[in-house]
């Protein structure tokens, strides 16, 4: 109930910004490839890429942006609803462009909680990377109107973060990553936690208030992990251990909120409907949801290819590679949390009128 009301505050703030003349919604994005718009394209080591056909293929100008889908990431799609443009990556930015001031995404493909997670693509911002940009983003805003007024503008914008689907993916279910022989699943998910928590309060005091973290997904159900079941069904222990994940991280944002004054972080639930889209298809109008559009080798890393093959009609698949949602199967995820979203912040009173002296 506790999460739901923080939830249930965010939202409103959401509408309260989206309503108010003078106000305009900022936003910053912590993420990893579901959320990346290009930052991986400025490091020049990194294996974790997408900067190369058929990624963008469905995108505006058909080209590949560093997006990890053929089309839209669903936090593009979010943003439209809010009647803002996508943030820029981070990376793309000069030290003074006023970009500063209109909101950035900082999410990183093959970034995870853990700064292990992902060790292997050489380059990637980690969360603790991403806070760290953060942080030079703060500096840089201040530089340009002032403490009093950097302050605001950071408690006043909103954070998404979506992270923790590599550090299964790419860390822990990976045979050859020490994690995974080193730990047991109620150990490793007290490792997540806990460093999650330390970095959610890193972001409240460089302030950070109004935050919206995304659950994992059903990680046993996406191509890759698909692969490793004889008969092709998902794996259902990585469900029960993304879930565990899920309830853990719930009950970490409901202690910070009574923790921390002001906070209002709140927890996104996703898994249900991406679990009832890959189960049921046809009900959303696709055809397949067991493999990918894009015909992908997962024992060398499940990318789209140039010299890949894709599907005829990418508008039938959920996945476009072996881990990433289609553009059409983000549509359909955005247009549920956004209106789950709403529908919370329907029931709760509306917000006070602002006093603009």
């Amino acid at each position: 109930m506790m999460i739901r009301l923080a939830l249930v505050a965010v939202i409103s703030s959401f509408v309260a910004a989206q309503s108010a003349s003078t106000t305009s919604l900022i936003t910053y994005i912590f993420g990893d490839s579901l959320t990346e718009v290009g930052n991986n394209n400025y490091l020049q080591y990194s294996l974790a890429r997408s900067d190369f056909p058929w990624y963008g293929i469905d995108f505006s100008g058909g080209q590949a942006t560093g997006r990890f889908t053929n089309g839209r990431t669903i936090g593009d799609i979010i943003s439209t609803k809010l009647g803002i443009p996508s943030p820029p990556p981070y990376l793309s930015l000069s030290r003074n462009d006023d970009a500063f001031l209109n909101g950035i995404n900082y999410a990183s493909g093959g970034a995870g909680i853990l700064n292990e997670t992902g060790l292997y693509f050489i380059q990637r911002l980690t969360f603790d990377d991403q806070i760290n940009c953060f942080k030079k983003t703060k500096e840089v805003i201040r530089a340009k109107i002032g403490d009093r007024a950097a302050n605001q503008h950071v408690s006043d914008a909103m954070y998404f973060i979506g992270l923790g689907s590599n550090d299964y993916v790419n860390n822990f279910l990976q045979p050859f990553m020490a994690d995974g022989q080193q730990y047991t699943h109620d150990e490793f998910v007290e490792l997540l936690t806990s460093t999650l928590d330390n970095q959610l309060t890193t972001l409240y005091k460089l302030g950070a208030r109004k935050v919206i973290f995304h659950g994992l997904g059903p990680l046993g159900c996406i191509p890759s992990q698909r692969v490793k079941s004889k008969t092709g069904m998902c794996l259902k222990r990585v469900n029960e251990w993304v879930m565990e994940f899920n309830t853990r991280t719930t009950k970490l944002l409901e202690d910070l909120n009574k923790l921390l004054p002001g906070a209002k972080f709140a927890f996104a639930d996703t898994y249900p409907a991406v679990l009832d889209l890959i189960d049921n298809p046809t009900r959303y109008g696709f055809k397949v949801a067991n493999t990918s559009c894009c015909n992908v080798d997962t024992s060398v890393g499940g990318l789209c290819l140039p010299n890949s093959k894709m599907c005829k009609n990418r508008k039938d698949f959920v996945f476009w590679d072996a881990f990433h949602p289609s553009d059409s199967a983000n549509q359909i995820l955005a247009d549920q949390l956004f209106s789950s979203l709403l529908a919370s912040s329907s029931h709760s009173p509306a917000p006070a009128p602002k006093n603009n002296h």
